[in-house]
């Protein structure tokens, strides 16, 4: 590098070194000088403007309740007495926290001693944002259960939580003592579940060479039906479980049986895509029903019309004229297969669940839907009715759903029954039942959700424990008797214990905290 081009070169590091500050030096003033992170001081008639605002935007619903006459003399007269409020040191809320135990065979919270009072912090820090409500010595005289300024402040703004749990209004009656304010109530509790008799298994049933995949009770209660994996449909005696009669001729395994109360007449469907009408007199099938593309999940009859509802593999319902053969509607919205299908007389007329997690409520009429729930987040395999309650469960592995109809909202969860849940049965007592593909079945208090009962009854000799499971579940036409059909081949019967009583059997529960979650 020659001399004159190294003198260049040095130029420009000196010019550089001894310039570039000096030329940024209005932007290093403004980086290093200002202080741009410190607030800005707060204007007091701006500040009281907002406070204002807020108040009457957050609280105006009961900013009009009366004003005690101490209040008022403290005002002297002013109009606004909301601009001369200070807010009152030194005061505490009280207020419930839960805690984290489940209580026994139950879903719930329970409380204890460790967890039973928590304090609210103290509100210092809030002496700045004096959000404008009347003072009385109501407040002085409820410290511990009256809501401070603070817990309004810190509650204001969110829609959901604009008050701290159990925190509700109160107005004054003319004369009293008591003016608006928020007065802390007992947080919402579980109810106390009724009672139930626990249920005992006294009968099995054994004849099937196959899974027993269904079952259904005829309307006079005498005999009850089953479908099996072994292709055959068999019919026994309810009072003794004797078999009365076989009935062959699906060619695949048999997952659905309905016995109609208007005509003498069986209705089953299967894995071989078929649906057949077996006419009892005469024991043989006097009707196919031919649409569905793919295995026949489940059907149902309505209560009031000759139709039948079948769904399927092939991701559709189907409606059936019983006595035309014709296919009146295909329900198509699932995306998988339909897995279940319930049906009554009032809208919405049919409901189905699905392996796509959805529950449809259909119009049967139109053939459309008419509300989809997404809530569940696994398969939907089971629902069933309420028989005098305008609701509805639906069992799914994530949680068993109650609904409520016609729109579908929800009522709550029922958890605690952590397997794939392929059956649920209930009876005007209130009595949930729900079974597991691991042969659990839990009993429930429909009201509260209260687990009251957890069975999971042996497998018959010879047969492997992994063959434990439950696929089906009825109760008799007297609700006094629960039929079961399972995977060890066998058909269980269970009935209540005449001899448990409140006393030697008492619910082991607590007044719980509801914490109810819609997903």
């Amino acid at each position: 590098m020659s001399q004159r081009e190294w003198g260049l070169v040095e130029d420009v590091q000196k010019h550089s070194v001894h310039t570039l500050v000096f030329r940024s030096l209005k932007r290093t003033h403004d980086m290093f000088v200002a202080d741009n992170a410190k607030p800005i001081p707060i204007d007091e008639q701006s500040h009281k403007l907002k406070m204002k605002i807020k108040l009457l935007t957050e609280y105006g619903p009961f900013l009009h309740m009366p004003v005690l006459k101490e209040s008022r003399e403290k005002s002297h007269g002013v109009t606004e007495p909301y601009d001369n409020y200070l807010p009152q040191q030194g005061l505490e809320s009280e207020y419930m926290i839960t805690g984290t135990h489940p209580y026994p065979s139950g879903p719930g919270l329970a409380l204890t001693a460790d967890t039973q009072i928590q304090r609210m912090p103290n509100e210092s820090a809030a002496q700045s944002l004096a959000l404008a409500l009347p003072p009385s010595q109501s407040r002085l005289d409820t410290h511990r259960t009256a809501a401070t300024v603070g817990d309004i402040h810190r509650y204001a703004g969110h829609p959901e939580r604009s008050q701290p749990p159990g925190l509700s209004l109160t107005s004054a009656e003319p004369g009293g003592t008591k003016n608006s304010s928020l007065i802390a109530k007992k947080a919402p509790t579980m109810p106390k579940p009724q009672w139930h008799s626990p249920w005992k298994l006294y009968r099995v049933i054994s004849g099937h060479l196959g899974w027993v995949r269904c079952l259904a009770v005829e309307p006079g209660n005498q005999w009850f039906v089953t479908g099996s994996a072994d292709r055959t449909i068999k019919i026994w005696d309810l009072p003794s479980g004797k078999l009365k009669l076989s009935l062959t001729g699906h060619i695949s395994t048999v997952r659905g049986v309905i016995v109609s109360a208007r005509s003498p007449y069986l209705f089953s469907c299967g894995e071989d895509k078929q649906v057949k009408c077996w006419d009892l007199e005469y024991n043989k099938v006097i009707r196919h029903y031919h649409g569905h593309l793919s295995a026949v999940y489940g059907l149902d009859l309505h209560p009031t019309i000759d139709v039948l509802v079948t769904c399927s593999r092939d991701s559709t319902a189907r409606i059936w004229d019983v006595r035309t053969k014709a296919s009146v509607h295909t329900l198509i919205g699932h995306t998988n297969a339909v897995a279940t299908v319930r049906c009554q007389a009032a809208e919405p007329q049919i409901i189905t669940g699905s392996h796509d997690t959805t529950i449809r409520l259909w119009d049967m009429v139109g053939g459309k839907t008419r509300v989809t729930l997404t809530n569940h987040k696994k398969s939907v395999r089971a629902v069933v009715l309420h028989p005098r309650q305008y609701t509805f469960a639906s069992g799914s592995p994530d949680n068993i759903k109650q609904w409520k109809f016609p729109d579908g909202n929800f009522i709550q969860n029922l958890s605690g029954h952590n397997a794939i849940i392929n059956t649920l049965a209930v009876n005007s007592d209130g009595v949930l039942v729900s079974g597991a593909d691991n042969g659990t079945m839990h009993l429930w208090d429909w009201r509260t959700g209260y687990n009251f009962q957890r069975i999971h009854a042996a497998v018959q000799p010879g047969s492997l424990d992994s063959e434990s499971g439950i696929f089906a579940c009825i109760f008799d036409q007297s609700e006094r008797r629960l039929i079961t059909a399972e995977a060890d081949k066998t058909v269980k019967v269970y009935r209540e214990d005449e001899t448990a009583t409140e006393e030697t059997h008492p619910i082991s529960w607590k007044p719980e905290i509801i914490k109810r979650k819609r997903f």
